[in-house]
C-alpha cells in the first residue's frame, strides 16, 4: 500500500513551484495525493504578461490554473479552504487549524508537505504553515504524519540547518514544467525567459534547467 500524501499551501502555484516534482513522484509511484489550497490568490500582483486577468476575473482564472497544474502532476483530489488571499494571518488560528485538522483526520496522511513556519516569504505562507502544525499537533503522536517543510527565506540555512531531504525530480521534469506553465498568470513571463535562454544558449540547457530538477525539504519536528 502506498503513502497517503497531503500538500497544504495558501496559494495556487505554491503546490507546483519548488514542490511539484515531489508530488508528481508520489503519483508516479502509486501514492495517493491530495492538494489543499487555502485561497485563490485573489490579490496576486501578476496578472499575466501581457495582462489577461483583473481583480474580478483572477479567482476564477487561478482556480482553473490550479486544476490544470494538478492534472499535469497527476493529482486528482484538490480541496479548497475558501480563505482570502493576504488575510490568513488575520484569521482565528484555531479556526484555520480546525479546518486543516478535519482534512488530516479524514485522510490520515503519512506525509504532509507545507511551508516551514517562519521561513516562507509571504505572511500567508507562515500563517498557514503554523495552522498546519497546530492541526497535526492535535493528533496522537503515533498518528502524526511526517512533515516535509519548504524553507525559502534567505537565512534558511543559518536558521534551520542544511535540508534533510534533497530530492532529484529530474524523472518528472516534464510534468513539473507542464504544471508551472499551467499557472500561466504567474509563470508565463519566466517560462518564456527560460525558453529564450535555452534557444539562445543550447549548450547551457542542462544548467538552465538544473534548478527545477532538485527540491529541498526540511523535516519539521512536531512536538
Amino acid at each position: 500500500m502506498g503513502e497517503r500524501v497531503v500538500a497544504i499551501y495558501p496559494h495556487p502555484d505554491d503546490e507546483t513551484f519548488g514542490k511539484g516534482g515531489a508530488l508528481a513522484l508520489h503519483v508516479k509511484q502509486g501514492d495517493t495525493v491530495t492538494v489543499v489550497c487555502a485561497t485563490l490568490g485573489q490579490m496576486g500582483r501578476n496578472m499575466g504578461k501581457p495582462f489577461f486577468a483583473n481583480r474580478e476575473s483572477m479567482p476564477d482564472i487561478r482556480r482553473k490554473e490550479l486544476d490544470a497544474a494538478c492534472h499535469a502532476l497527476g493529482v486528482t483530489d484538490v480541496r479548497l479552504l475558501g480563505l482570502h488571499d493576504k488575510t490568513i494571518e488575520f484569521e482565528d488560528p484555531e479556526r484555520v487549524a480546525g479546518m486543516i485538522f478535519n482534512i488530516v483526520q479524514e485522510l490520515r496522511p503519512t506525509r504532509v508537505y507545507t511551508y516551514y513556519p517562519g521561513h516562507g516569504v509571504h505572511p500567508d505562507h507562515d500563517a498557514l504553515a503554523r495552522a498546519t502544525i497546530q492541526a497535526i499537533r492535535k493528533l496522537p503522536p503515533d498518528q502524526r504524519p511526517v512533515v516535509y517543510a519548504s524553507a525559502i527565506t534567505r537565512n534558511r540555512i543559518e536558521a534551520c540547518g542544511e535540508p534533510d531531504v534533497v530530492l532529484d525530480v529530474s524523472s518528472v521534469f516534464a510534468e513539473k514544467i507542464a504544471a508551472m506553465k499551467a499557472h500561466r498568470s504567474q509563470s508565463e513571463a519566466s517560462m518564456k525567459r527560460m525558453e529564450a535562454d535555452i534557444e539562445a544558449h543550447p549548450e547551457r540547457k542542462e544548467e538552465i534547467e538544473a534548478p527545477f530538477k532538485t527540491e529541498r525539504y526540511w523535516i519539521y519536528q512536531v512536538s
